[in-house]
């Protein structure tokens, strides 16, 4: 989240190598440019504007929500539709970034993460609780599983984005701000991917093979 996340079909087998393709590698990209320009901006704005240092976070929240709007844009472009997932958190980024370069107030961009991992978390659980494995609406045909795969999915991502708004809070409360950032884009991307990898066996143990038509004549 990323946020993240992410968190669609990049863990699961792509073609029959097991890689991702040029598809996924494109989403891929389109998801994590923005974090990549918040980064630097928040690196350099100071270099660039001459503005003090303490200032480059709104700089860079602003670029950010600029590069979102662009990503959210070409996405739909390339791909006809946007994932339900990047489209909420494109949300968030411009509502909380919003009220961040409006307010002058950067807690506003670091509780963003925390909030966008309890929602996301409690629409996974939450369906789960009333038996509806909400994974395989998010994966949108990406693959099909059995039920118990597609709860498996659920229960572990929502975990999992349970424990990434735990360590944001963390880490925004208790570090520096650079620190925040720099662990956003070289922290929990690392982690989220690490854990994606993680969920290819659930995948492919579960995975729903479509039977050949062998009753076809010639």
């Amino acid at each position: 989240m990323t946020d993240i996340a992410e968190k669609t079909e990049k863990d699961a087998p792509s073609n029959s190598e097991g890689g991702m393709s040029g598809r996924q590698w494109l989403r891929m990209s389109l998801e994590l440019g923005p974090l990549i320009v918040f980064f630097l901006m928040n690196s350099k704005a100071d270099a660039f504007f001459g503005s003090p240092p303490e200032q480059n976070i709104f700089y860079a929240t602003g670029m950010f929500m600029i590069a979102t709007i662009v990503a959210l844009i070409a996405t739909y472009i390339l791909f006809k539709k946007i994932p339900m997932m990047p489209l909420v958190t494109g949300g968030f980024v411009l509502v909380f970034g919003g009220l961040t370069v409006l307010l002058q107030d950067e807690q506003f961009i670091k509780i963003k993460p925390t909030i966008t991992n309890i929602l996301f978390a409690a629409g996974l659980l939450g369906g789960l609780a009333f038996g509806k494995p909400t994974m395989k609406y998010l994966f949108d045909g990406a693959f099909k599983l059995d039920e118990m795969g597609w709860r498996k999915l659920t229960f572990r991502w929502g975990t999992f984005f349970i424990f990434l708004a735990i360590v944001n809070e963390i880490v925004w409360r208790n570090f520096s701000t650079d620190f925040w950032v720099s662990f956003k884009v070289f922290g929990i991307m690392p982690i989220t991917a690490v854990f994606a990898m993680f969920q290819v066996k659930v995948v492919s143990d579960h995975q729903l093979v479509q039977p050949e038509d062998d009753t076809k004549e010639a």
